[in-house]
Protein backbone atom coordinates (compact mmCIF):
# COMPACT_ATOMS: atom_id res chain seq x y z
CA UNK A 1 0.00 0.00 0.00
CA UNK A 2 1.31 3.03 -1.26
CA UNK A 3 1.34 6.80 0.74
CA UNK A 4 0.61 9.62 -1.84
CA UNK A 5 2.42 12.41 -1.82
CA UNK A 6 0.41 16.03 -2.17
CA UNK A 7 2.20 18.99 -4.07
CA UNK A 8 2.89 22.47 -2.44
CA UNK A 9 0.14 24.44 -3.52
CA UNK A 10 1.62 26.76 -6.45
CA UNK A 11 0.74 30.04 -7.12
CA UNK A 12 -0.91 29.13 -10.45
CA UNK A 13 -2.93 26.71 -9.11
CA UNK A 14 -6.82 26.60 -8.83
CA UNK A 15 -8.16 27.80 -5.17
CA UNK A 16 -11.74 26.80 -3.38
CA UNK A 17 -13.61 30.32 -3.82
CA UNK A 18 -16.23 31.40 -0.83
CA UNK A 19 -19.78 30.07 -2.32
CA UNK A 20 -18.61 27.15 -3.93
CA UNK A 21 -19.37 24.94 -0.37
CA UNK A 22 -22.42 24.35 -1.07
CA UNK A 23 -25.68 24.47 -3.48
CA UNK A 24 -24.54 25.38 -6.98
CA UNK A 25 -22.82 23.70 -10.35
CA UNK A 26 -19.41 24.52 -8.96
CA UNK A 27 -20.58 22.46 -5.54
CA UNK A 28 -21.34 19.25 -7.87
CA UNK A 29 -18.28 20.04 -10.04
CA UNK A 30 -15.91 19.30 -6.90
CA UNK A 31 -18.19 16.32 -6.29
CA UNK A 32 -17.92 14.56 -10.07
CA UNK A 33 -14.77 15.50 -10.61
CA UNK A 34 -12.74 14.73 -7.30
CA UNK A 35 -14.68 13.07 -4.43
CA UNK A 36 -16.37 10.56 -6.32
CA UNK A 37 -13.43 9.49 -8.97
CA UNK A 38 -11.56 9.21 -4.80
CA UNK A 39 -14.54 7.31 -3.34
CA UNK A 40 -16.16 5.53 -6.14
CA UNK A 41 -16.23 1.80 -4.18
CA UNK A 42 -18.12 3.40 -1.48
CA UNK A 43 -19.70 6.53 -1.96
CA UNK A 44 -22.92 4.78 -3.60
CA UNK A 45 -25.46 7.35 -2.85
CA UNK A 46 -23.60 10.44 -3.79
CA UNK A 47 -26.80 11.74 -4.98
CA UNK A 48 -28.91 11.21 -1.93
CA UNK A 49 -29.32 13.09 1.63
CA UNK A 50 -27.71 9.87 2.78
CA UNK A 51 -25.95 6.75 2.77
CA UNK A 52 -28.43 3.55 3.09
CA UNK A 53 -26.64 0.92 4.81
CA UNK A 54 -27.70 -2.78 5.46
CA UNK A 55 -27.32 -3.84 9.23
CA UNK A 56 -28.33 -6.96 10.19
CA UNK A 57 -31.16 -7.33 8.43
CA UNK A 58 -32.52 -3.94 9.07
CA UNK A 59 -31.75 -0.41 7.03
CA UNK A 60 -29.82 2.21 8.43
CA UNK A 61 -29.58 5.70 6.70
CA UNK A 62 -26.17 7.91 7.95
CA UNK A 63 -25.50 11.10 6.67
CA UNK A 64 -22.67 14.33 7.77
CA UNK A 65 -22.81 18.02 7.67
CA UNK A 66 -20.55 20.76 8.59
CA UNK A 67 -22.36 24.25 9.88
CA UNK A 68 -20.16 27.34 9.49
CA UNK A 69 -23.19 29.63 8.89
CA UNK A 70 -22.31 33.68 10.17
CA UNK A 71 -23.53 34.96 12.40
CA UNK A 72 -23.81 32.37 15.04
CA UNK A 73 -27.41 33.82 16.60
CA UNK A 74 -30.06 35.14 14.09
CA UNK A 75 -33.48 35.43 14.46
CA UNK A 76 -35.31 31.79 14.90
CA UNK A 77 -32.05 29.92 15.61
CA UNK A 78 -28.48 29.54 16.36
CA UNK A 79 -25.51 27.40 14.67
CA UNK A 80 -26.28 24.84 16.99
CA UNK A 81 -30.13 24.20 16.65
CA UNK A 82 -29.18 24.75 13.03
CA UNK A 83 -26.49 21.51 13.05
CA UNK A 84 -29.08 19.34 14.81
CA UNK A 85 -32.43 19.83 12.47
CA UNK A 86 -30.40 20.01 9.59
CA UNK A 87 -28.30 16.16 10.13
CA UNK A 88 -32.06 15.49 11.75
CA UNK A 89 -34.01 16.10 7.87
CA UNK A 90 -31.11 14.90 5.91
CA UNK A 91 -32.10 11.47 7.21
CA UNK A 92 -35.41 12.44 7.10
CA UNK A 93 -35.18 12.66 3.13
CA UNK A 94 -33.98 9.13 2.95
CA UNK A 95 -37.27 7.98 4.71
CA UNK A 96 -35.33 7.49 8.21
CA UNK A 97 -36.25 8.03 11.29
CA UNK A 98 -32.99 9.59 13.69
CA UNK A 99 -31.99 7.43 16.39
CA UNK A 100 -28.15 9.15 17.49
CA UNK A 101 -26.40 12.14 16.54
CA UNK A 102 -22.53 12.99 16.82
CA UNK A 103 -21.30 16.54 17.14
CA UNK A 104 -17.79 18.02 16.34
CA UNK A 105 -16.60 21.13 17.43
CA UNK A 106 -14.22 23.52 16.30
CA UNK A 107 -14.13 26.88 18.91
CA UNK A 108 -11.90 29.79 18.02
CA UNK A 109 -9.89 31.15 20.98
CA UNK A 110 -11.56 34.12 22.70
CA UNK A 111 -15.05 33.25 21.68
CA UNK A 112 -17.05 34.39 24.47
CA UNK A 113 -18.35 31.66 27.34
CA UNK A 114 -21.96 32.67 26.63
CA UNK A 115 -22.03 32.51 23.00
CA UNK A 116 -20.97 28.60 23.12
CA UNK A 117 -23.43 28.16 26.08
CA UNK A 118 -26.12 29.59 24.36
CA UNK A 119 -24.91 27.32 20.76
CA UNK A 120 -25.03 24.37 23.35
CA UNK A 121 -28.02 24.83 25.07
CA UNK A 122 -30.05 25.36 21.57
CA UNK A 123 -28.61 22.02 20.24
CA UNK A 124 -29.65 20.49 23.52
CA UNK A 125 -33.75 22.07 22.83
CA UNK A 126 -33.73 20.92 19.33
CA UNK A 127 -32.70 17.29 20.03
CA UNK A 128 -35.18 16.91 22.64
CA UNK A 129 -37.79 18.21 19.76
CA UNK A 130 -36.88 16.01 17.59
CA UNK A 131 -36.09 12.67 20.34
CA UNK A 132 -32.46 11.92 18.74
CA UNK A 133 -30.05 11.86 21.73
CA UNK A 134 -26.45 13.34 20.85
CA UNK A 135 -24.09 10.57 21.64
CA UNK A 136 -20.71 11.42 21.32
CA UNK A 137 -18.69 14.47 20.38
CA UNK A 138 -15.32 16.18 20.30
CA UNK A 139 -13.88 18.67 20.93
CA UNK A 140 -10.35 21.02 18.93
CA UNK A 141 -9.80 24.76 19.87
CA UNK A 142 -7.83 26.82 17.32
CA UNK A 143 -5.89 30.40 17.27
CA UNK A 144 -7.92 33.15 17.19
CA UNK A 145 -8.37 34.30 13.94
CA UNK A 146 -9.05 30.61 12.51
CA UNK A 147 -11.93 29.57 13.54
CA UNK A 148 -14.46 32.42 13.03
CA UNK A 149 -16.06 31.46 16.51
CA UNK A 150 -17.67 28.03 16.10
CA UNK A 151 -17.61 25.73 13.24
CA UNK A 152 -19.80 22.33 14.20
CA UNK A 153 -20.02 18.88 12.57
CA UNK A 154 -22.97 16.37 12.95
CA UNK A 155 -23.18 12.92 12.14
CA UNK A 156 -26.71 11.28 12.41
CA UNK A 157 -27.62 7.53 12.38
CA UNK A 158 -31.18 6.43 11.31
CA UNK A 159 -33.33 3.87 11.17
CA UNK A 160 -34.97 3.38 7.58
CA UNK A 161 -38.80 3.15 7.71
CA UNK A 162 -40.07 3.72 4.41
CA UNK A 163 -41.06 0.48 2.31
CA UNK A 164 -39.66 1.56 -0.53
CA UNK A 165 -36.65 3.64 -2.30
CA UNK A 166 -36.82 7.61 -1.90
CA UNK A 167 -34.56 8.77 -4.42
CA UNK A 168 -34.30 11.14 -7.29
CA UNK A 169 -34.14 7.18 -9.82
CA UNK A 170 -37.62 6.93 -8.13
CA UNK A 171 -39.01 10.04 -9.57
CA UNK A 172 -41.67 8.91 -12.57
CA UNK A 173 -43.13 10.80 -15.66
CA UNK A 174 -46.50 12.55 -13.94
CA UNK A 175 -45.41 12.56 -10.37
CA UNK A 176 -46.18 15.90 -8.23
CA UNK A 177 -44.12 18.51 -6.97
CA UNK A 178 -44.87 19.72 -3.23
CA UNK A 179 -43.45 22.31 -1.56
CA UNK A 180 -44.22 22.25 2.63
CA UNK A 181 -44.39 26.37 2.86
CA UNK A 182 -42.98 29.47 2.62
CA UNK A 183 -39.36 29.48 0.87
CA UNK A 184 -36.29 31.89 1.24
CA UNK A 185 -37.17 32.85 5.33
CA UNK A 186 -34.20 31.42 6.49
CA UNK A 187 -31.94 33.14 4.01
CA UNK A 188 -33.15 36.73 4.30
CA UNK A 189 -33.36 36.55 8.15
CA UNK A 190 -29.39 35.43 7.89
CA UNK A 191 -28.83 38.51 5.70
CA UNK A 192 -30.84 40.94 8.11
CA UNK A 193 -28.44 40.16 10.57
CA UNK A 194 -25.59 40.14 8.49
CA UNK A 195 -26.04 43.20 6.63
CA UNK A 196 -27.71 44.82 9.26
CA UNK A 197 -30.22 45.74 7.20
CA UNK A 198 -33.94 45.92 8.31
CA UNK A 199 -37.36 45.10 6.43
CA UNK A 200 -41.42 45.56 6.87
CA UNK A 201 -41.66 43.01 9.39
CA UNK A 202 -39.66 40.65 10.98
CA UNK A 203 -38.69 37.69 9.48
CA UNK A 204 -37.41 34.61 11.11
CA UNK A 205 -35.18 31.14 10.23
CA UNK A 206 -37.43 28.33 8.96
CA UNK A 207 -35.14 25.95 10.78
CA UNK A 208 -37.03 22.99 12.23
CA UNK A 209 -37.33 19.30 12.09
CA UNK A 210 -38.88 17.67 9.16
CA UNK A 211 -39.20 14.46 10.57
CA UNK A 212 -42.89 14.95 12.11
CA UNK A 213 -44.00 15.62 8.37
CA UNK A 214 -42.70 12.92 7.05
CA UNK A 215 -43.26 10.19 9.49
CA UNK A 216 -46.64 11.02 9.28
CA UNK A 217 -46.79 10.67 5.12
CA UNK A 218 -45.59 7.17 6.42
CA UNK A 219 -47.86 6.48 8.67
CA UNK A 220 -50.67 7.64 5.74
CA UNK A 221 -49.61 5.01 3.53
CA UNK A 222 -48.40 7.81 1.00
CA UNK A 223 -45.55 6.63 -1.35
CA UNK A 224 -42.89 9.04 -1.51
CA UNK A 225 -40.55 8.95 -4.44
CA UNK A 226 -38.44 11.64 -3.44
CA UNK A 227 -37.49 13.95 -1.01
CA UNK A 228 -35.45 16.69 -0.75
CA UNK A 229 -34.49 19.36 2.21
CA UNK A 230 -34.34 22.68 0.46
CA UNK A 231 -31.25 24.28 1.92
CA UNK A 232 -27.80 25.49 0.13
CA UNK A 233 -28.87 26.37 -3.06
CA UNK A 234 -32.61 26.43 -2.43
CA UNK A 235 -35.84 24.92 -4.80
CA UNK A 236 -33.85 25.40 -7.87
CA UNK A 237 -30.19 23.52 -6.88
CA UNK A 238 -32.86 20.52 -5.32
CA UNK A 239 -35.00 20.61 -8.39
CA UNK A 240 -31.90 20.29 -10.67
CA UNK A 241 -30.01 17.78 -9.04
CA UNK A 242 -33.03 15.67 -9.17
CA UNK A 243 -34.31 16.09 -12.57
CA UNK A 244 -30.69 15.35 -13.89
CA UNK A 245 -30.22 11.85 -12.00
CA UNK A 246 -34.00 10.79 -12.80
CA UNK A 247 -33.58 12.30 -16.28
CA UNK A 248 -36.87 13.64 -16.54
CA UNK A 249 -38.24 17.41 -16.70
CA UNK A 250 -39.89 18.92 -13.93
CA UNK A 251 -41.87 21.98 -14.27
CA UNK A 252 -43.36 24.39 -11.78
CA UNK A 253 -45.96 27.30 -11.47
CA UNK A 254 -44.08 30.45 -10.45
CA UNK A 255 -47.58 31.71 -9.12
CA UNK A 256 -47.91 28.70 -6.65
CA UNK A 257 -44.78 28.69 -5.04
CA UNK A 258 -45.65 30.12 -1.50
CA UNK A 259 -43.30 33.09 -0.58
CA UNK A 260 -43.88 35.48 1.96
CA UNK A 261 -44.72 39.22 1.06
CA UNK A 262 -41.99 40.32 3.64
CA UNK A 263 -39.02 37.76 1.52
CA UNK A 264 -40.16 38.97 -1.88
CA UNK A 265 -39.81 42.30 -1.25
CA UNK A 266 -36.25 41.62 0.53
CA UNK A 267 -35.15 39.13 -2.55
CA UNK A 268 -36.85 42.38 -4.98
CA UNK A 269 -34.98 45.08 -2.95
CA UNK A 270 -31.65 43.19 -2.75
CA UNK A 271 -31.71 41.55 -6.24
CA UNK A 272 -32.21 37.95 -5.44
CA UNK A 273 -34.31 35.15 -6.63
CA UNK A 274 -36.42 33.75 -3.53
CA UNK A 275 -36.08 30.21 -5.55
CA UNK A 276 -32.18 30.33 -5.06
CA UNK A 277 -32.01 31.17 -1.72
CA UNK A 278 -31.67 28.57 1.08
CA UNK A 279 -34.27 26.82 3.80
CA UNK A 280 -33.43 25.40 7.13
CA UNK A 281 -37.01 24.03 7.27
CA UNK A 282 -38.87 23.04 3.78
CA UNK A 283 -38.91 20.24 1.94
CA UNK A 284 -39.74 18.74 -1.78
CA UNK A 285 -42.29 16.14 -1.64
CA UNK A 286 -42.53 13.87 -4.90
CA UNK A 287 -45.47 11.74 -5.11
CA UNK A 288 -47.66 10.15 -7.72
CA UNK A 289 -50.48 11.92 -9.06
CA UNK A 290 -53.18 10.31 -7.35
CA UNK A 291 -51.40 10.56 -4.45
CA UNK A 292 -51.09 14.89 -4.56
CA UNK A 293 -54.29 15.43 -2.51
CA UNK A 294 -54.37 13.31 0.39
CA UNK A 295 -50.25 14.20 0.85
CA UNK A 296 -51.15 17.55 0.84
CA UNK A 297 -53.74 17.25 3.55
CA UNK A 298 -51.49 15.39 5.58
CA UNK A 299 -48.86 17.88 5.36
CA UNK A 300 -51.11 20.70 6.41
CA UNK A 301 -51.91 18.74 9.37
CA UNK A 302 -47.98 19.24 10.58
CA UNK A 303 -46.77 22.90 12.17
CA UNK A 304 -43.54 22.37 9.88
CA UNK A 305 -45.53 21.88 7.08
CA UNK A 306 -48.90 23.23 7.04
CA UNK A 307 -47.92 25.29 4.06
CA UNK A 308 -47.98 22.81 1.79
CA UNK A 309 -49.05 23.18 -2.05
CA UNK A 310 -48.49 21.59 -5.25
CA UNK A 311 -46.40 23.55 -7.03
CA UNK A 312 -45.26 21.08 -10.26
CA UNK A 313 -45.34 18.29 -12.32
CA UNK A 314 -42.67 15.61 -13.75
CA UNK A 315 -42.60 14.97 -17.52
CA UNK A 316 -41.12 12.54 -19.72
CA UNK A 317 -38.07 14.31 -21.40
CA UNK A 318 -34.40 13.41 -21.38
CA UNK A 319 -33.24 16.67 -21.12
CA UNK A 320 -33.32 16.69 -17.31
CA UNK A 321 -34.02 20.12 -17.26
CA UNK A 322 -36.22 22.53 -14.71
CA UNK A 323 -38.72 24.99 -16.10
CA UNK A 324 -41.18 27.68 -14.87
CA UNK A 325 -44.07 29.22 -16.01
CA UNK A 326 -43.67 32.78 -14.88
CA UNK A 327 -46.72 34.83 -13.88
CA UNK A 328 -47.11 36.36 -16.42
CA UNK A 329 -47.21 33.35 -18.67
CA UNK A 330 -43.77 32.90 -19.90
CA UNK A 331 -41.51 30.07 -19.56
CA UNK A 332 -37.79 29.84 -18.35
CA UNK A 333 -35.31 27.72 -17.46
CA UNK A 334 -34.80 27.52 -13.56
CA UNK A 335 -30.86 26.74 -13.80
CA UNK A 336 -28.71 25.67 -11.18
CA UNK A 337 -26.29 28.90 -9.84
CA UNK A 338 -22.49 28.52 -10.48
CA UNK A 339 -21.89 29.74 -6.65
CA UNK A 340 -24.38 30.49 -3.96
CA UNK A 341 -26.03 33.41 -3.77
CA UNK A 342 -25.49 34.27 0.27
CA UNK A 343 -22.18 31.71 1.23
CA UNK A 344 -21.95 31.01 4.72
CA UNK A 345 -25.70 30.35 5.08
CA UNK A 346 -25.59 27.04 7.05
Amino acid sequence: MSILSCPLPQRTSERILLGHGGGGRLTNQLIEDIFLPAFASTARHAHHDGALLNVGGGRLAMTTDTYVVHPLIFPGGTIGDLAVNGTVNDLAMCGAQPIALSAGFVLEEGLPMETLVCVVNSMRDAALVAHVPIVTGDTKVVDNGKGDGIFINTTGIGRVIAPNVIGPESVRAGDVVIISGNLGDHGIAILSVRAGLEFEGPVSSDTASLWPSVEALLEAGIEIHCMRDLTRGGLSSALNEIATVAGLRITVEEALIPVSDIVRGACELLGLDPLYVANEGRFAIFVAEADAERAITVLRGQSVSNGAVNVGAVHEHRSGIVTVRSRIGGNRVLDMMSGEQLPRIC
